[in-house]
């Protein structure tokens, strides 16, 4: 119903200004070029028009702000399109009539007012039915009042007949295209807020299991630790140590999961005006130490020191991630090169290795979260599918974008662009 009101809107705008358009032309030239002493009936319809068309736009516009206030007034509309359509079809037929006595020969007026309200208008079935019949009603009087003969008149029948069967199907068809797009519509918006509700549904469950879980596998490794105290043999130290490194990758599973859900439930971020050369200097010191990297890390950064806002405790791990994927698919001892540069309208991070590099059938899902793109690393490491998908995540909620490059065999390179501050 408001699209029906806000189409007449539109249309006694439309209407309106035509009629003003056409007075104003019939005015200023002479009587003698326009011949309009001839046509008394059309002066009589133009005036008509130019006052009747504004009290439907008045109306329809106090019934569109009663509908959307109130959410009432469905009756009074429904009665406004159907004599708003009803006055454009009558105006249509008489300007016809008016152009030529026989409205076969000049029908052109007529035709675009029938176009207009099946075509614009949504009418049900009774609707159309009661327009149709109003409108064969006022054609089959107005033909009367012409006195024609009964041979032109049988034929205009004929030609009524003929628009009127095409104004009811078109009208039908336009309502079912509609009234279909519109259940579309719905059942679209119920899926979407069924798809939301199981979506925070299973973020909650999500970080509920992950922190439930991670008190027993935190205390498993705790006695695999004390057990390590006392004095074991190669068997049993073995077994302490398969513990300790089961526990280990089950924690960061579990940290994983919980940071999709934190990322997932929360848009928040710490973001703070940060250096980073000296960030980026800091986590590659922390590597340096770490026992089991065996890689050189090497950075390069510009001699002035280049800011942006970010988080440094999300952004560290995006860094620390993409780090320990190249380290995963590189041999020991090659280099993973860190670069920084500063652009026109953003900063650019890239982490570059020379490993084993990605497929291209898998490139365009390495980012997909629990990825099938998820490779074992040169060392039996296993994939989560979860890294680059967080990574991904939290480059994104910095307004940012995270791309990559990769040639298999000679290694891949990843790219993080900041927008820079001005």
């Amino acid at each position: 119903m408001l699209q029906n009101l806000n189409a007449i809107q539109v249309a006694c705008i439309v209407f309106f200004s035509l009629s003003v358009a056409i007075r104003i032309f019939v005015t200023l030239l002479p009587p003698g070029l326009t011949r309009i002493h001839n046509y008394p009936e059309f002066s009589i319809a133009n005036w008509a028009t130019i006052f009747i068309t504004p009290l439907f736009y008045l109306t329809g516009y106090l019934l569109i702000k009663r509908l959307r206030a109130r959410g009432n007034g469905l009756q009074l509309s429904l009665a406004h399109t159907l004599l708003f359509s009803t006055y454009l079809l009558s105006c249509g037929i008489v300007f016809t009539f008016i152009a030529t006595s026989d409205p076969s020969s000049s029908i052109i007026i007529y035709l675009v007012a029938l176009i207009a309200v099946s075509g614009v208008y949504t009418l049900e079935y009774q609707e159309s039915v009661l327009l149709t019949l109003v409108n064969v009603i006022i054609f089959s009087f107005l033909l009367l009042y012409t006195h024609a003969d009964p041979t032109e008149i049988l034929y205009n029948e004929l030609l009524l007949i003929v628009l009127s069967g095409i104004f009811f199907f078109v009208s039908r068809h336009v309502y079912s295209y509609r009234a279909g797009q519109h259940l579309q519509y719905r059942l679209i918006k119920e899926k979407n807020v069924e798809i939301e509700k199981a979506s925070a549904f299973k973020n909650d469950v999500l970080g509920m299991v992950a922190h439930d879980l991670r008190n027993p596998i935190g205390a498993i490794e705790s006695i695999a630790q004390l057990i390590e105290m006392d004095e074991l043999d190669d068997d049993m130290k073995e077994n302490t140590s398969m513990i300790k490194a089961s526990c280990h990758k089950a924690l960061t599973i579990i940290n994983d999961l919980l940071e999709v859900a934190r990322n997932d439930n929360s848009n928040e971020m710490a973001e703070n005006l940060v250096n980073i050369n000296d960030f980026l200097q800091g986590i590659v010191q922390v590597w340096k130490h770490v026992s089991s990297f065996t890689n050189k890390l090497v950075l390069t950064v510009p001699g002035q020191p280049v800011h942006a806002l970010i988080d440094q405790e999300k952004f560290h791990r995006v860094i620390d991630n993409l780090i320990s994927n190249a380290a995963k698919f590189s041999k020991e001892g090659d280099e993973i090169e860190l670069s920084l540069t500063e652009k026109e309208t953003y900063v650019q991070i890239g982490i570059t290795d020379h490993g084993m590099g990605i497929p291209p059938e898998l490139i365009p899902h390495i980012f997909d979260r629990f990825s099938k793109a998820g490779r074992k690393g040169l060392k039996g490491e296993k994939s989560t599918g979860l890294g680059l998908s967080i990574s991904r995540q939290i480059v994104e909620k910095h307004h940012g974008r995270i791309d990559v490059e990769s040639t298999e065999g000679k290694g891949t390179t990843f790219t993080i662009r900041l927008p820079r501050l001005k």
